[in-house]
């Protein structure tokens, strides 16, 4: 076994030896398979993370994606509406995408 594709758990079986768990490799993406669907949080976050960098310019990454969250937190389901319609549209584009894909 290659030393690259094993780790050492620190355990040992019965026998006395080290128990060695080989990685998972990761599956490779096909190039051409359709992206996935956004969630309709994530359109919003598109929609507003220029807002809130604007209103807050000193603020690091991660808070301004907790400003992000709470934001979306804080909105009415009819506020919120847009965003689902247009992710409703996103997973539906995705589907046929999908389909033809795997038609072929």
């Amino acid at each position: 076994m290659p030393k690259e594709s094993v780790k050492r758990s620190g355990k040992v079986d019965i026998d006395g030896n080290p128990v060695v768990k080989q990685r998972r490799t990761k599956k490779e993406k096909d190039p051409n398979a359709p992206k996935r669907p956004l969630s309709a949080y994530m359109y919003f976050s598109q929609d507003w993370r220029e807002r809130i960098k604007a209103e807050n310019p000193e603020v690091s990454f991660g808070e301004i994606g907790r400003l992000l969250g709470q934001k979306w937190k804080s909105l009415s389901d009819e506020e919120k509406k847009p965003y689902e319609d247009m992710a409703g549209r996103d997973k539906k584009r995705h589907e046929a995408e999908k389909a033809e894909y795997d038609r072929s």
